[in-house]
């Protein structure tokens, strides 16, 4: 049995289990598990493409973009997204893997190279879809969305800004809202992380020691987001309030869950990005050793060399 209630949004009728939660569901409002899908596909025209040029790509970087698209098909385009409408803690772990765990994987996966590689150059029509991608990635725009004084408040905002002010019941009450919030997660994760994890072309550069603060700042505030809704002793949103009748839930232990999920969830994702930050600080640093090394060498043996045909010079001098 299902009961459809919440404005025309599908609820499951059985309270979750393991086994119900990743079943498949979509309906006309499925948006961001059709997009998911329709990722993995073009990725792998691309990745077509490259074979076809020859040109090698890491099989890890598909295996990444591939489970950040599977993982963003499986907490929008199934069951879970069901629950998510009646249960706090299910829509706070949704919100935690659109905002942090998809966008990592699907960065890692390096889309952006890809598609610079693969699709068609040229002037003709071919060569359009390259030409505004580049012109996207150098625009105005862009440069503006990807700095930090733009990505920072926005990370707050879906946070802070949403579940702390009337936005969250108005856009978990209207189907349309309830999937522009699903997909304002995906992009802010995506907007917030791509700068720092710096796999790809980006529109703004940013040093290692950028990085690290960039990704830092927000910790404490993230980790202070999931503590305050763990200690509200109210109900933070009103959506949560009525959970279906006889699936036993108390909806401010659930809430207490959801608080817990997103405490915990900041720390897990942040260290792993701290590490691929940190292994690419120290490869660019090894680097910059062995450039420096290869110049040392190069001088030393120009200055070697002008010694030498300077006593050359003399002996010759005092010869005469």
């Amino acid at each position: 049995m299902e009961h459809g209630h919440h404005s025309g949004m599908w609820v499951p009728g059985e309270p979750p289990t393991w086994g119900r939660v990743f079943l498949p569901h979509l309906d006309a409002w499925s948006v961001l598990p059709v997009l998911a899908l329709l990722g993995v596909l073009a990725y792998a025209v691309g990745l077509v493409r490259l074979r076809r040029s020859g040109v090698a790509w890491p099989w890890w970087r598909t295996a990444s973009w591939v489970a950040g698209c599977l993982s963003l098909f499986a907490v929008t385009g199934t069951w879970l997204n069901g629950y998510s409408m009646v249960l706090f803690s299910v829509h706070m772990a949704q919100h935690m893997v659109l905002s942090m765990v998809a966008p990592l994987l699907m960065l890692l996966g390096r889309p952006v190279t890809l598609a610079l590689r693969s699709l068609p150059r040229g002037r003709g029509v071919a060569g359009v879809p390259r030409a505004l991608l580049l012109d996207a990635l150098h625009s105005r725009v862009a440069r503006f969305v990807s700095h930090p004084a733009f990505t920072l408040p926005l990370f707050l905002v879906s946070l802070y800004g949403v579940y702390f002010t009337p936005v969250f019941d108005a856009l978990m009450s209207d189907p349309f809202g309830h999937q522009f919030m699903l997909a304002h997660f995906t992009v802010t994760g995506l907007l917030f992380f791509g700068p720092i994890l710096a796999q790809d072309p980006w529109p703004r550069q940013v040093g290692h020691g950028g990085r690290m603060l960039e990704l830092l700042i927000p910790m404490p505030l993230h980790a202070f987001f999931g503590v305050a809704i763990m200690m509200s002793s109210a109900l933070v949103v009103r959506t949560f309030a009525d959970s279906p009748a006889g699936w036993g839930v108390d909806p401010l232990a659930d809430q207490n869950t959801a608080g817990s999920i997103a405490w915990s969830f900041g720390e897990v994702p942040t260290v792993l990005v701290m590490l691929v930050v940190l292994a690419s600080w120290m490869g660019s640093e090894d680097r910059r050793g062995r450039r420096m090394d290869r110049a040392a060498v190069r001088t030393d043996d120009a200055e070697l060399e002008a010694y030498n045909a300077r006593l050359r010079q003399l002996a010759a001098r005092s010869g005469s």
